[in-house]
């Protein structure tokens, strides 16, 4: 004999209600297996065997269990924590885009010194070209300048040779 099932799902909609939401959740794909395994739970099975039925580890589904059992379809949304904030504040974010505004073409590099500069606070050259990105701006490419070429090349005219028929 078994033990007794200690946990016991809520059964908030039907299964069909499942079912359907199963179907219909094309654009958040997170939120399947989550549905799967409530919908084995509701089938009768244990929190264990509807863990590796779904694929999930046994741990995940009990927390997964939980949050349905207290906020139902709502509680298999996943929560996101949002990341790390950001190292500049709004108001600097601001100021900062004004002033590349002034110029459009920006090499990475030096959005870099110049945020070292005003704002004291780091960034690494891939930060900055999100940043960029972000805000529609292009970040500008180097150009490379020959050494060997005269100073007043632009000035002087091309020389060409006349061939006399």
């Amino acid at each position: 004999m078994g033990r007794k099932r200690v946990l016991v799902v809520e059964k908030h909609v039907s299964v069909e209600n499942i079912t359907k939401r199963i179907k219909e959740e094309k654009h958040r794909a997170r939120i399947i297996p989550r549905l799967i395994f409530i919908r084995l739970l509701y089938r009768g099975r244990s929190v264990i065997e509807a863990a590796e039925d779904a694929g999930i580890a046994k741990r995940a589904g009990y927390q997964w269990l939980k949050r349905w059992n207290e906020s139902g379809y709502e509680g298999l949304i996943p929560r996101f924590a949002g990341g790390k904030p950001p190292k500049l504040t709004v108001e600097q974010m601001e100021l900062l885009k004004a002033k590349l505004k002034a110029k459009d073409l920006w090499h990475p590099r030096d959005v870099t010194d110049l945020i070292g500069r005003e704002f004291g606070t780091e960034y690494s050259e891939r930060q900055v070209r999100r940043f960029l990105k972000n805000i529609s701006m292009k970040n500008a490419k180097p150009y490379q300048v020959d050494y060997r070429k005269l100073k007043d090349a632009e000035e002087k005219p091309k020389k060409t040779r006349s061939y006399k028929s």
